[in-house]
């Protein structure tokens, strides 16, 4: 919890979630991370809130869980450290940017560089064992990040939600607020990225949403 203390999500989540979801919260993180391989790193589970304030939020991209491998989560949805070779995923995210926006296919997969402008980038769960992907779903996540959607979905400012795949699709229905963009579109795995994926232009709709309600475009690149 310590985590996002020093961010603006810290009053909104700390007044509506229930004092014992965080007790029970730290108990299951210390539990899992003394017996077993998890990713993240805890000091970066709540990374994604560190990184994109509530109220600079303008795009939603929502995640299933963190990558399994070593070293690859950072906290964030989809994004890796600068120096690992992209995931297929994020491969064919940035396929998609490049085609979508005609600019050169990005390289470098640390997403930090979206986040900053304002893009959350929220697992649905925010740690997995090593080496089993969905390992912590439905242990103790799903709670709080359904109440980060909501919260987001309520803010005045009008906001882009990106939800690829039928996990990230099924919490569309928490986007309350007739202001909002939900864009929809099959996972970029490659097991579904030619089933609608490709093709989907997520990135422009975004801007061009955007820069109608007033506010900055994202720099994709």
């Amino acid at each position: 919890m310590q985590d996002f203390i020093g961010t603006d999500w810290a009053k909104p989540l700390l007044a509506s979630v229930p004092n014992h979801y965080f007790n029970q919260m730290t108990q299951f993180l210390t539990t899992a991370y003394q017996t077993e391989t998890v990713y993240p790193p805890r000091e970066k589970v709540f990374a994604a809130l560190q990184a994109t304030p509530l109220a600079k939020t303008k795009v939603v991209i929502l995640g299933q869980d963190p990558y399994i491998k070593p070293g690859q989560a950072q906290g964030m949805s989809f994004s890796v450290p600068a120096d690992f070779p992209l995931p297929p995923s994020l491969r064919n995210i940035f396929t998609e940017v490049a085609s979508d926006l005609d600019i050169p296919v990005p390289t470098n997969g640390d997403l930090h560089r979206w986040a900053r402008q304002g893009v959350l980038l929220l697992n649905t769960v925010l740690t997995v064992p090593a080496g089993r992907s969905n390992g912590h779903a439905g242990q103790i996540w799903e709670p709080l990040t359904d109440f980060i959607i909501q919260l987001v979905a309520k803010q005045s400012q009008p906001v882009v939600f990106i939800l690829w795949g039928a996990a990230a699709q099924k919490k569309a229905k928490l986007i309350q607020g007739p202001d909002n963009l939900i864009l929809k579109a099959p996972h970029p795995s490659p097991l579904s990225a030619y089933r609608g994926f490709f093709g989907s232009r997520p990135f422009s709709q975004a801007n061009a949403f955007l820069v109608k309600q007033g506010l900055s475009p994202i720099d994709w690149s």
